[in-house]
């Protein structure tokens, strides 16, 4: 069985017990690979003298999850201009489903789209005039502002904050290229600052890339993905249907699966034997629905090969997880640093981090908080782009081991869900990066991946086009 051991938390301020720590020379078991620019010089202020936004739309393939599908993707871009005359362009992909299903469920996918974009424009007009120093203070600042306008124009009073934070990802991205450049920081590492050093301090040689199966896939799709070397699999669970449907369909799911690829081995486990990681989206009402679930794994022999089972439950629900015997990470439930430590009191054992769905800035203080709590974490996706792909994987190469597997983990799924994927990957201006492309179910992260930062800090020609006077 994958571990499933974790500290029990305490709300302390964890940003004032890493100064300690830091000072203390008390950091990572590992060595600390990465060099923060904060230690030898005091960062500018920056003020941004103009903003401006665009959006693309991406058709997707339907991509079926919390008994609904998305099947349009909106690109958001953000541009920020400071007055010294740098412009720096962020991306970000929406993910309304995700972030907040009564969204989706009470407008149609445009307009759901259209709401998160205004909250991006919104956010962008907030800043202009203003001076920052660093993107984490940037964000602190705004997003009070952002979620209650977020509120007002959805007229949804209980707007998760996580659908305000994915709107405020291609700022936050924006906010980071623009701190690097004033900074003449050159590389991901010297741009964390040195509070948030501790929980990005690995550097793994290899990141696995986790495609994802939406409910619904049949067992055969999945063989096909691990005969082609994939070894850890996003299973998505919780199908359509009434309880009792529902975990009736996911049992037989499961049964399929297991009996499919149950018997395949891997050299990046521990144990040798395939992953399984299960994502129910919120879709289980009862813990003791789950515990069926998880019974049966038992009975049919694959409770051993279940790393992880994320988001089982809705947020609302406050059941411990800590002693169902497997590991259950938060995701979108840990929106922000203070939800994340709210998780662990009950019981969740890893955090799915995205840096391209909850902002750089905020995934920083969640994998400092997890670091220092000794709570796993890995990357999931959003069914983001080329390069956003490359903003997580910095992140995801950077994370302590997860129990019982050798290699960092991270999910990307855009080539299975992206129709026009192809043309997306000629807009990364590192496309030929030998970390960009998956080989036998991992991504390479050699020393050209750390040198180039994966390419994130470079300009893209077909953004940067987009705003040209």
């Amino acid at each position: 069985m994958f571990s499933n051991d974790h500290d029990n938390l305490s709300r302390r301020d964890f940003l004032n017990r890493a100064g300690v720590l830091a000072a203390a020379g008390m950091l990572a078991t590992e060595p600390i690979f990465s060099k923060s620019h904060n230690n030898s010089q005091a960062v500018k202020k920056i003020t941004i003298k103009n903003v401006d936004s665009n959006f693309e739309r991406e058709p997707l393939n339907p991509y079926r999850f919390k008994g609904s599908a998305i099947t349009d993707s909106w690109q958001a871009i953000a541009m920020l201009e400071s007055d010294s005359g740098h412009k720096k362009v962020g991306l970000s992909t929406q993910g309304v489903l995700w972030s907040d299903s009564k969204v989706f469920a009470a407008h149609s996918e445009s307009a759901g789209n259209a709401l998160m974009y205004a909250m991006s424009e919104r956010a962008l007009q907030m800043v202009k005039g203003t001076t920052f120093t660093d993107p984490v203070s940037l964000l602190d600042d705004i997003l009070p502002e952002v979620l209650a306008y977020g509120r007002k124009i959805t007229g949804n009073a209980d707007l998760r904050k996580t659908f305000a934070l994915n709107s405020l990802v291609c700022l936050d991205n924006a906010a980071w290229l623009l701190y690097a450049e004033e900074n003449g920081m050159k590389q991901f590492d010297e741009m964390v600052p040195q509070a948030y050093l501790p929980g990005l301090s690995y550097r793994h040689e290899k990141v696995a890339s986790i495609p994802s199966f939406s409910v619904g896939t049949s067992a055969e799709k999945i063989k096909q993905a691990a005969d082609e070397g994939y070894f850890i699999l996003k299973l998505k669970t919780g199908a359509a249907g009434t309880q009792q449907e529902m975990i009736e369909k996911d049992i037989a799911f499961l049964t399929a699966v297991h009996k499919a690829i149950g018997h395949y081995e891997t050299p990046y486990t521990k144990n040798g034997k395939i992953p399984y990681y299960f994502d129910a989206n919120g879709r289980y009402e009862k813990k003791e629905t789950l515990l069926r679930f998880l019974d049966h794994a038992k009975k049919i022999g694959a409770f051993e090969q279940i790393a992880v089972i994320e988001e089982p439950f809705e947020e609302s629900n406050e059941a411990f997880v800590g002693d169902m015997g497997v590991r259950v990470a938060a995701d979108e439930s840990a929106h922000t640093v203070e939800d994340a430590a709210h998780r662990i009191e009950l019981g969740y054992s890893a955090i799915a981090v995205k840096a391209i769905a909850k902002t750089l800035s905020m995934t920083m203080k969640i994998t400092q908080l997890a670091y220092e709590k000794k709570v796993p974490c890995f990357c999931a996706d959003l069914t983001v782009n080329p390069i956003l792909v490359d903003w997580n994987k910095n992140v995801a190469a950077r994370l302590q081991p997860f129990p019982g597997m050798t290699v960092g983990l991270q999910e990307t799924n855009g080539h299975q869900y992206y129709k026009n994927w192809e043309r997306l990957t000629t807009y990364h201006p590192k496309m030929n990066g030998t970390w960009t492309k998956t080989q036998k179910g991992v991504y390479l992260t050699d020393s050209s991946f750390y040198a180039e930062s994966g390419g994130i800090l470079a300009p893209s020609a077909h953004y940067q086009e987009l705003f040209k006077s």
